[in-house]
């Protein structure tokens, strides 16, 4: 594929219309620009997101939608912010806590934008655009590690019992603030109605729905991508596409699911897996498409499910083990990258790293976290960890052995949150 391709012509293939085939193996330039393009996006949430504990905004954003990408120097990037989404632990999980307790509100997660007139004429599309940051407080955590698989249900009319979905993820992404009087929807029904808004407001254009999250952020994109698809709220009657060619509609004709749906698109950074073998499968008929941008090196991309996953559900090609459907599995194409060694247990995991490798990919130096604004989000987040509990755990683990699930299921709380992210990450490699 020519260097000079433009995007205009070529966005559908960089969405992944054909799984992007031939464009990794080597990195299409145009790719690669998109990959980092999102991967901004997403630290944009970061840079957003107040971890000042004497800010009367912390642990919510900075700014208000307006200004937010001028204030963290984005003003150029053509899209606006449309609406800010909050997420709120499920209180049933967080036994040691009061119901009321403010800790217990929702928390910003991410925005939804949308690509300007002007961006349209580059992007060659109306882009929506739905981002999600990390794991950052201590419920966030809780639910990283609540590793047990529950049935998603997200269509009324067809729960499908055997989708299956890590319960920590789905809990962030289902609860609200029910216990309070006036409190958040869901992070879902946010999502769900801005996303339905957004079409409906764009109705008759050329649409793209593309969802963005580092870490835990990208488990939310993935669920938010399957709601999206499972409810049928990205299906088009093609013929109604203003200004769309004959050439563009025949370019996806031997693909049914580009021709009637709005391309469907998460660019996950890092991301854990997130639901069973039959949600992947489910992801892969409804037209959802996955890039998983990873580090060879990254433990949290090998979690949950590190022994019993996706390769090893079935023995010699043939023979399927009768517990293959509780395995965990990851969805979509993956992009693999490992340009430096691991001396830094949070530098592997760093969004800023993966970013930085995608613009300079022949360079093999070890890349060091770098600690200003947005990249000393890590040390802060230690801090927060840190302001809880003492570390009296350490026996327990080293009792527990390699059962790391009944490990994660005796943790009492208040020691998951005591934990730094310098022993998650330890912890983690320790089960691999």
């Amino acid at each position: 594929m020519a260097t000079t391709t433009s995007l205009i012509n070529f966005w559908r293939e960089v969405q992944g219309c054909n799984n992007w085939e031939n464009l990794l193996e080597p990195l299409h330039p145009l790719l690669r620009q998109e990959i980092i393009r999102y991967g901004q996006f997403v630290t944009a949430s970061y840079k957003a997101f107040d971890l000042q504990s004497t800010s009367k905004r912390y642990l919510n954003y900075k700014y208000g939608k307006k200004n937010m990408f001028k204030e963290i120097g984005m003003e150029n990037c053509g899209y606006e912010v449309t609406k800010y989404i909050y997420a709120t632990p499920d209180m049933n999980m967080i036994p040691m806590q009061n119901s009321c307790s403010s800790s217990n509100f929702g928390r910003w997660i991410g925005y939804v934008a949308v690509s300007s007139d002007e961006a349209v004429k580059k992007l060659g599309r109306r882009d929506i655009l739905v981002t999600f940051r990390g794991t950052v407080t201590n419920q966030e955590w809780i639910a990283n590690f609540m590793s047990s698989l529950t049935p998603a249900m997200f269509d009324p009319l067809n729960p499908r019992q055997n989708v299956m979905v890590e319960s920590g993820f789905l809990s962030l992404y289902t609860s609200d603030e029910s216990c309070c009087k006036f409190g958040l929807e869901s992070c879902r029904e946010q999502l769900l109605s801005e996303v339905s808004r957004l079409l409906n407001k764009y109705k008759g254009e050329k649409v793209s729905i593309s969802l963005a999250g580092h870490s835990m952020g990208s488990a939310l994109a993935l669920l938010l991508a399957y709601d999206i698809a499972e409810l049928g709220l990205n299906k088009i009657n093609y013929h109604n596409v203003r200004n769309s060619s004959m050439n563009e509609l025949s370019s996806t004709s031997n693909n049914t699911n580009n021709i009637n749906q709005i391309s469907l698109t998460v660019f996950s950074f890092g991301g854990p897996r997130v639901g069973n073998y039959n949600f992947k499968i489910r992801c892969e008929l409804l037209g959802v498409k996955v890039l998983r941008i990873t580090n060879c090196n990254d433990p949290i991309t090998k979690l949950p499910g590190v022994l019993f996953n996706e390769n090893f559900r079935v023995l010699g090609g043939k023979y399927e083990f009768p517990w293959s459907c509780s395995c965990y599995a990851h969805v979509g194409v993956e992009l693999m990258l490992d340009f430096f060694k691991v001396q830094n247990p949070s530098c592997v995991h760093d969004l800023e790293s993966y970013i930085e490798l995608l613009r300079r990919p022949n360079n093999v130096e070890v890349i060091q976290p770098q600690w200003d604004d947005v990249n000393n989000f890590m040390e802060r987040t230690r801090e927060l960890l840190l302001s809880t509990q003492n570390m009296k755990f350490l026996p327990r683990v080293l009792a527990a052995g390699a059962d790391y699930h009944g490990l994660l299921n005796s943790f009492s709380i208040d020691i998951l949150c005591s934990w730094s992210d310098e022993l998650l990450f330890g912890l983690v490699l320790l089960l691999m």
